[in-house]
């Protein structure tokens, strides 16, 4: 491999590394955890690489390319992934509920903006809500889930939301998990964007300043935040409007918008 794009791969690692490994250490996973880690995604990705470039992958073909011997490489693709699927779907549905609570008419008012819920009832009621659009998570625990994450209250018996973006407490599994997701998303794209033509590009920006006054951060940062949320909230109801009517036939995509501001623990120069 050329050296200069070596040297670019192991900078752009660092870079990549560094914040995932501080979340490791705070949530107590050793250096060891972590190797057994990407050694078995080194293997997994190996297996993957060589049934699409050669159409066969052997223990010996993932072993040369990535340099583990056969005994690591069969010990490593024999052991099972971690299983993330459960947090994965408390966070889905989490988001498919509060969508429905802000574009379903039946949770709306006449000026379309969600209606507070009754807790159960035939009518306007949280139960029904959940019921609708979070599969088989109970009303009480997707209650728990979206009390945590601050997204709604409660006033007596009725419920209010706050806020129809789902994101949970700091360091929670849901949170973590989504770490994971939002992460390998952003990557995967770049990736495609790395090794496809022009034309097959997707969609990949980002606005930035290293020359912002700081008395304007505060500014800035509310405007980002009011535009970005309009602007997922627009498309998340367009998304809502052409939904499969079978999940056989469906199709996952998504758009992410985040904020950074460079601190004292910010990435590498």
């Amino acid at each position: 491999m050329n050296t200069t794009i070596q040297q670019a791969l192991v900078k752009s690692a660092s870079k990549i590394l560094r914040p995932l490994v501080r979340i490791m250490l705070r949530n107590g996973v050793s250096c060891g955890s972590f190797e057994e880690i990407v050694r078995k995604a080194y293997v997994d990705e190996g297996f993957k690489l060589s049934k699409e470039t050669h159409n066969k992958a052997t223990v010996s073909s993932v072993s040369a390319i990535t340099g583990l011997s056969r005994k690591e490489v069969k010990r490593l693709n024999e052991l099972e992934a971690i299983n993330y699927s459960e947090n994965n779907q408390k966070y889905n549905r989490a988001i498919r509920v509060l969508s429905g609570w802000t574009n379903d008419k039946e949770f709306l008012s006449s000026c379309n903006t969600p209606l507070p819920l009754s807790i159960d009832g035939d009518g306007h009621s949280f139960n029904r809500l959940v019921k609708k659009y979070s599969g088989d998570i109970t009303p009480k625990a997707m209650y728990q889930l979206l009390m945590d994450a601050e997204c709604i209250k409660q006033t007596g018996d009725t419920i209010h939301l706050i806020t129809p973006a789902y994101v949970p407490g700091n360091d929670s599994p849901q949170m973590i998990g989504i770490l994971g997701t939002d992460t390998q998303e952003l990557i995967e794209t770049i990736n495609h964007n790395l090794s496809t033509q022009q034309n097959s590009k997707r969609f990949q920006r980002k606005v930035s300043s290293t020359a912002l006054n700081p008395k304007d951060l505060p500014q800035f940062e509310q405007l980002a935040n009011e535009k970005s949320q309009a602007l997922l909230e627009e498309l998340d109801h367009w998304l809502s409007q052409h939904e499969a009517k079978h999940d056989e036939d469906s199709q996952y995509v998504s758009l992410g918008i985040y904020f950074y501001q460079k601190d004292s623990n910010g990435e590498l120069p």
